[in-house]
């Protein structure tokens, strides 16, 4: 048996460090900077970890120069990086910042949030739609409908608004980013 199955040195490791690193990264970044209609149902760390796991795995069966040695190292190291940037997203506001998507109001109190709108690519019928859908015939019985961070269109009623502070803490306002409620360990 040729012994290139289970080992072909450490350039192929390091190789692999570095692209998977890099690329993993890289692809978290751009996915964020898209938006998260993008990805509907899935944040951008689910998104890319889905993504790199199932493509590495593929490429572990099919790639004829790839060793077992390889491949494991590939499959932890994109574990590793998510667990890392997870981890760093739950510590760090500024990561938070980097990573998520906030959510976004598209409807308040009667109004349509029409710069929201145009900045998510959305539209008047998006919001008409989620409120149908959340079984509402009308825009008058809702206090607000917002964008999350999964891309999904959250409707609120009035009638279960409250006090509100599920949302308003973290509504954008004017680019305002210091609404988000100070969590201890932020940097």
């Amino acid at each position: 048996m040729d012994m290139s199955y289970f080992w072909t040195g450490w350039s192929p490791i390091w190789h692999t460090l570095l692209m998977g690193t890099v690329g993993y990264l890289s692809l978290v970044i751009l996915l964020r900077g898209t938006g998260p209609r993008t990805m509907a149902k899935m944040t951008p760390l689910d998104f890319v970890i889905g993504v790199t796991l199932g493509s590495a795995f593929g490429r572990v069966l099919t790639a004829v120069k790839v060793s077992l040695a390889q491949a494991l190292v590939a499959l932890v190291l994109l574990v590793l990086v998510q667990w890392v940037l997870a981890a760093a997203r739950a510590r760090w506001r500024f990561m938070r910042r980097l990573l998520d998507s906030p959510p976004v109001l598209l409807y308040y109190d009667g109004e349509l949030q029409r710069p929201a709108l145009r900045k998510h690519r959305l539209t008047e019928v998006d919001v008409h739609t989620a409120a149908r859908q959340s079984g509402h015939g009308s825009l008058a019985d809702l206090q607000a409908v917002v964008l999350h961070q999964d891309g999904s269109l959250g409707v609120i009623a009035r009638s279960a608004m409250g006090d509100g502070s599920s949302l308003l803490p973290f509504i954008e306002r004017h680019g305002d980013d210091s609404l988000e409620p100070d969590r201890p360990g932020q940097g």
